[in-house]
């Protein structure tokens, strides 16, 4: 059975992630990427989040349109840290050709960037909006 183009989204952004030296330095080597919180929480880090898809192209199963959420957290006092690793998120996602087991990427920007802190002031976030285009290989 063929790979989604959910999961080989998904899957090809948690491998070019991690390959990046620059959030590693950031956020952790290997770098914390998660897609669910860990019980042992350990800032800062990243979890891949909530997934929109709905059908590009004209005709269903030609192609899909994906919308990621990547939320980034940070203990840190302030908001610098929250801010590089948005930055160095989208540096390096923004206009990346990815791998995709089974599917092509047409495109993929980042199309939204927020940092705030949270209602107790802890800890500082940071969300990442992906537009993703693909269609089958």
């Amino acid at each position: 059975m063929a790979m989604s183009p959910e999961l080989a989204l998904h899957a090809a952004v948690l491998a070019h992630l991690g390959a990046d030296a620059a959030l590693a330095a950031l956020i952790g080597d290997p770098p914390r990427i998660h897609d669910e919180p860990p019980a042992e929480r350990i800032y800062p880090l990243v979890l891949i989040g909530r997934t929109e898809t709905r059908p590009w192209g004209g005709l269903e199963g030609e192609g899909v349109e994906q919308a990621v959420t990547l939320t980034c957290l940070s203990r840190f006092d302030g908001l610098e840290e929250i801010k590089a690793i948005v930055a160095a998120l989208r540096a390096r996602l923004h206009g990346a050709d990815l791998s995709l087991e089974g599917h092509r990427l047409v495109n993929l920007r980042v199309t939204y960037c927020d940092m705030f802190r949270a209602p107790d002031w802890r800890p500082a976030l940071g969300v990442v909006r992906l537009r993703a285009v693909t269609e089958p290989a």
